[in-house]
């Protein structure tokens, strides 16, 4: 059994129980050096902050050097200002900024065989399984992934491995595991383990990363009001946190309606949304929710961009979100190499659809409603529809505005909304 500690409360974990059971996890270990890879602070919610402020002042109170990584995937590093609110007093200066194209090294590769079976048949080339080279430093005796298990788009429940695959993974691993769901199909995957890209993960963690000295530390957690309630941690070196952690992110995470939704609101808070790249969490998280026909309304006061760099920008700005079976046209033409060349991002078009089955409006106040209406989505105007949709007034949940049932959702980052009579 590789589960060291599983702490569980309804109300939320304390503080003080957090640090007592990541003291019960270091118990016993002779360290020297410790690489922490927390999420970034578009995970804020997960607690992992408080996790690795905790396992920072307890490592360096024993002269243990601690540098943090944090597994930015394909996003912009953490600022300053994100850093304090996130991590507390550990020095800005113990950020290492990780470079998803230039800082990693191959240590194996997942042959076509497997991935055509995972895949179905769907995916015929192998993959190349990358991280970041500080991750296979022997003199780190110790490597600290904490995050939080919740429901995503590609991987289905976020984190564990994703954590270093993806957070501080490769370009090819990126690209091609966020494809790989994508031709899968995200609504056979969202809120479900052992999902294609699931198992391609654990391939590469059972047959490459066996070796080294990796512990997680999964929370699931709720933030009813913004307030985070951490409902359980759970920390150990092999599969079975993450199993464990899944089954209570499907009760804690996965909010079933009972029939489809006409019109959903969605609030992203401008402090963590500042691109559609991230601020699609409002569509990859409700589509299993909306009715056929249905609205779904985007009050994004702080997106400024599409991507999260200059190149996946460009491509959607290019592409635009237009649907699973256009952008799948699209990959195969010749003149689309540079789409090709950057499969992540032919994912998230992907993914950042309704496939025509509902409409999706971005509300904006930093972009022009051309640039939004240039990418396939409809636009309004940021300050019109909150006056209408007041995300201050509105409750979690069913509401009635002029004389119309909403859904309203404050915050799309933290669960997966299903409709109950499509789900199986």
């Amino acid at each position: 059994m590789d589960i060291f500690n599983i702490a569980k409360s309804e109300d939320g974990l304390s503080p003080a129980e957090i640090e007592r059971s990541l003291e019960q996890a270091l118990e016993g270990r002779t360290l020297r050096n410790v690489l922490i890879l927390p999420p970034d602070f578009t995970r804020f919610h997960s607690n992992a902050g408080f996790i690795t402020q905790a396992l920072y002042r307890m490592l360096t109170a024993r002269g243990v050097n601690v540098d943090v990584l944090p597994a930015l995937g394909t996003h912009v590093p953490v600022s300053a200002e994100q850093w304090g609110a996130m991590f507390g007093d550990i020095p800005y200066g113990k950020m290492i900024v990780h470079h998803w194209r230039t800082d990693v090294v191959k240590i194996g590769e997942v042959p076509r065989e497997a991935v055509e079976e995972i895949s179905g048949g769907l995916w015929h080339t192998p993959l190349a399984v990358e991280v970041n080279r500080l991750v296979m430093d022997p003199k780190y005796d110790l490597v600290v992934s904490p995050g939080q298990v919740v429901p995503h788009e590609v991987i289905g429940m976020a984190n564990h491995a994703k954590n270093l695959f993806v957070g501080v993974g490769g370009s090819q691993m990126i690209n091609c595991s966020h494809m790989i769901g994508a031709v899968c199909g995200m609504e056979q995957a969202m809120g479900r383990d052992h999902t294609p890209v699931r198992r391609l993960f654990d391939y590469g963690l059972e047959h490459f990363l066996a070796d080294r000295p990796i512990l997680f530390c999964l929370t699931v957690t709720t933030a009813p009001g913004g307030k985070i309630r951490t409902h359980g941690l759970f920390i150990g070196e092999g599969r079975n946190c993450l199993t464990e952690a899944v089954k209570l992110a499907q009760q804690k995470n996965i909010d079933y309606v009972e029939h489809g939704l006409k019109k959903c609101v969605v609030y992203l808070d401008p402090g963590e949304f500042t691109s559609t790249w991230l601020g699609n969490k409002a569509i990859y998280r409700t589509r299993m929710a909306m009715a056929d026909e249905g609205e779904l309304i985007i009050l994004a006061p702080g997106v400024r961009h599409f991507g999260e760099d200059e190149t996946v920008d460009r491509l959607i700005r290019k592409y635009g979100y237009r649907g699973r079976l256009h952008t799948l046209e699209v990959f195969e033409k010749p003149e689309s190499q540079d789409l090709r060349d950057n499969m992540g991002a032919a994912a998230h078009l992907i993914h950042g659809s309704s496939d025509g089955r509902f409409t999706i409006t971005y509300c904006v106040k930093n972009i022009t409603k051309a640039e939004v209406e240039g990418v396939g989505f409809r636009a309004a105007d940021y300050d019109e529809m909150a006056a209408k949709y007041d995300p201050a007034k509105l409750a979690y949940g069913y509401n009635t505005v002029d004389g119309e049932e909403v859904y309203f959702i404050p915050n799309p980052a933290l669960g997966l909304w299903i409709n109950r009579e499509r789900f199986s």
